[in-house]
């Protein structure tokens, strides 16, 4: 049986949705971000405390179709972004639309419909996200960067960061406090 949990961006959430399961006494084969199977069924019981427990850690248990395509895309754009460490040479319309096994003018619908915004911000919102990510940890210059996150050069990256931002990358990395937004808020 499969369950969707939604805000669920991090390997801190996955830790804590297995030992949630193990607590309700679940036997779970695959826990993954926003997706968990367990073995057998899950009484209304053990999905009401399991609800009550993620919802402490600002978690939450899915039921509605709509809701779970969009965490799903929410997901697959996340480990796009944040979780690949190579350079993404696809279309991101085409990966997402395979991934998820739906056309995606109707997944851009739906989730434009649903969260008031399109894919395409949301990815770019990521992105933003995890150049700030690269720009703290110094490991990669812009170019670097710039390639990595799939832009077609590094003014256009500079250009989105500002446009994001408000400020230039160079500006940002300078800065003493560097403000980064958690996954789950971007």
């Amino acid at each position: 049986m499969k369950l969707y949990i939604k805000y669920m961006v991090s390997i801190r959430c996955k830790m804590m949705v297995k030992s949630e399961l193990e607590k309700l006494g679940l036997v779970y084969s695959v826990v993954n971000l926003g997706e968990v199977e367990i073995f057998g069924q899950i009484t209304g019981e053990q999905r009401e405390q399991l609800k009550l427990e993620l919802h402490k850690s600002g978690l939450e248990l899915m039921d509605d179709k709509k809701a779970i395509i969009i965490e799903k895309i929410k997901i697959v754009v996340v480990e796009m972004v944040h979780y690949t460490e190579e350079r993404q040479k696809y279309k991101y319309s085409d990966y997402i639309s395979e991934k998820l096994n739906y056309d995606y003018t109707y997944l851009a619908n739906l989730f434009s419909e649903v969260t008031g915004t399109t894919i395409e911000h949301f990815i770019i919102a990521h992105k933003i996200e995890r150049v700030k990510e690269l720009l703290i940890y110094n490991e990669l210059n812009l170019t670097e960067i710039s390639y990595l996150l799939n832009y077609s050069s590094v003014a256009h990256l500079s250009n989105q960061f500002k446009k994001v931002t408000g400020l230039t990358p160079t500006f940002f990395k300078n800065l003493k406090n560097k403000k980064r937004n958690s996954l789950d808020n971007v």
